[in-house]
């Protein structure tokens, strides 16, 4: 598997050694960002690495900075990134299992090495099921789509996008009738 690891400066003690492992368990590695300690700021970092998995150049990536918040924020900025920050295994294995995640982000300061390794792993083994979940992520997908139009475009952007598969959309339509269908008065009433 092609994987893009990434990290600032707290995270790039472990960019090497990660490296070194992944590539002996088979994997095609490029690193980005401070791969020597030097101060960086994680938004490069994270931005490279999502550009790899948009433009089919990694198939996942893996981010790693002091706290991993910034860098999913970043990460996730980026069209077709679903980046995950992960605490543990079931969120590890939840994030490629439910919500088909293509980058992980991870906290140096929070993990350390033997959690960060473990985590990664469970992650990389897990597999997307695809079913009720695939329909949500294409979801997600589509209110992309829809939203890079809309600015592209100048429009304003909204929550109507299509229902699938027969489904009342749980998405679509405005707030307000987003609010009627949960049993809240909408601002009209």
């Amino acid at each position: 598997m092609k994987i893009a690891l990434g990290a600032d400066h707290r995270g790039s003690e472990f960019l090497r050694r990660l490296r070194d492992n992944l590539e002996n368990e088979g994997h095609e590695i490029t690193l980005h960002g401070s791969v020597d300690g030097q101060t960086a700021d994680y938004p490069v970092a994270a931005f490279e690495v999502a550009l790899a998995i948009h433009h089919g150049r990694a198939e996942r990536g893996v981010l790693i900075c002091g706290s991993g918040i910034g860098m999913c924020i970043a990460a996730n900025k980026v069209p077709g990134v679903r980046a995950a920050l992960v605490h543990d295994e079931f969120e590890a294995q939840m994030s490629r299992r439910h919500n088909d995640a293509n980058v992980i982000c991870l906290s140096a300061h929070t993990l350390g090495r033997q959690n960060i390794d473990r985590l990664i792993q469970s992650w990389l083994q897990a597999e997307f099921e695809g079913g009720r979940h695939a329909r949500r992520v294409a979801k997600i997908q589509q209110f992309e789509a829809a939203c890079s139009v809309a600015m592209a475009e100048g429009k304003p952007l909204t929550m109507d996008l299509p229902a699938s598969s027969g489904e009342p959309n749980a998405v679509a339509g405005d707030a307000e009738a987003g609010a009627e269908r949960r049993g809240q008065p909408s601002a009209s009433r």
